[in-house]
């Protein structure tokens, strides 16, 4: 328990030591030296849920252990035999939606998508923001659906598990691809994204959103940097998030702000000042999210926690559970994105009081559906008569 040392002792009551203890247990012999994780989120990198074995690096003290090297961004191709990925979650104003990366590279430590990488076999930890997989087909892909005779077109959500303007889109290019497949097309989408890379791409989605077939959200966490950087670490700056939102607004681009994840006693204090900021520079809705740690982001979150906050460790834990019904998380429809209690119901009030005042609408705009002529051919195999 020696990690303990660096906590102020009178910020750990014995009812939630055992608690702290069990997040240092888990994490013992797993957290990987800073050296080879600098400027990641996640200290953690744990096996994945699915593997049959569980491997960790330690020193028996014979000096045998190699010392390895940092780790780096890793792009694999995944070649997917479908893009379009569909849900019937109630909750959730959207029924399908595309994702042209696997991994996020900007390290959120709280990204509910980190335990999907545990279906390929690695770790929802450094593996999660490290080794990533791009979609390079997923244009050809999705104008192949969109050809379908049997394809009913709805607006399709792009961002919604991982960013699609991560870093890797400056070299890989997918997501524009695919906005020129939907612009040519003329279907509706819906993007959301941390990322200022967005901008890149004005020029098609200015002239789908003079048709009324795009609308983007921008995800603002936090308005401090210095939170931002270590909760977020490869994200754009909250300075360019909200710059962002006005170069979208100024093109004619319809720009809501989110404020995800909310998390109690870390960034709750700022909604009402992020959505200001929001509003000055532009955005028309505003919409939030309860933090959510499903699965391996609970271990990771609470890590992070620790290395970073551990004054308010406790704190933080006990209001996260108050909103989750004793639970790290509860993924029950209708309580999974915005809890459930008394402190849940405040910062439902909080926000809506705040966008009342601000005039940001809390209904998305509804994009249109009538303009869809399918591509033609798009790789179908077509009738014979």
């Amino acid at each position: 328990m020696n990690e303990l040392s660096h906590l102020r002792q009178d910020a750990l009551a014995p009812a939630h030591t055992a608690d702290i203890a069990d997040a240092l247990v888990q994490s013992s012999g797993l957290r990987i030296d800073i050296d080879r994780r600098r400027g990641r989120g996640a200290g953690l990198n744990p096996s994945g849920r699915f593997e049959s074995e569980r491997r960790e690096a330690f020193d028996d003290g014979w000096q045998t252990l190699e010392e390895l090297e940092p780790f780096r961004t890793e792009v694999q191709v995944e070649k997917p035999r479908t893009i379009i990925t569909r849900n019937e979650s109630p909750d959730i104003p959207f029924d399908r939606s595309v994702n042209p990366y696997r991994g996020c590279e900007h390290g959120c430590i709280y990204c509910f998508a980190r335990p999907t990488h545990s279906y390929m076999g690695l770790s929802a930890g450094l593996d999660f923001e490290a080794k990533l997989f791009a979609k390079p087909d997923a244009p050809r892909l999705l104008e192949r659906e969109l050809s379908r005779q049997d394809y009913k077109v709805r607006t399709i959500a792009i961002g919604t598990n991982t960013d699609p303007y991560q870093p890797i889109e400056r070299e890989w290019r997918v997501m524009r691809q695919m906005l020129e497949v939907l612009a040519k097309a003329g279907h509706p989408v819906m993007i959301v994204t941390k990322s200022a890379l967005v901008t890149r791409d004005i020029d098609i989605l200015s002239e789908m959103a003079a048709k009324g077939l795009a609308k983007v959200g921008i995800s603002v966490t936090t308005l401090d940097r210095k939170l931002a950087r270590s909760m977020e670490p490869r994200a754009a700056t909250p300075t360019r998030r909200l710059e962002a939102i006005r170069q979208l607004t100024e093109a004619g681009i319809p720009t809501s702000v989110l404020v995800a994840p909310v998390i109690p006693a870390l960034n709750d204090h700022e909604i009402e000042r992020i959505l200001d900021a929001a509003r000055a520079a532009g955005a028309t809705e505003a919409s939030y999210v309860l933090l959510r740690l499903p699965l391996e982001v609970s271990p990771l979150f609470r890590d992070w926690l620790l290395r970073h906050y551990p004054d308010r460790y406790r704190h933080v834990m006990s209001l996260v559970r108050s909103m989750r019904g004793g639970k790290d998380y509860d993924a029950e429809f209708g309580k999974r994105m915005k809890g459930a209690g008394p402190y849940a119901w405040q910062i439902s009030r909080r926000f809506e009081l705040a966008t009342k005042r601000l005039g940001l609408g809390r209904r998305g705009m509804p994009l249109r559906d009538d303009l869809f002529v399918p591509p033609a051919g798009g790789g179908v195999q077509l009738s014979l008569l």
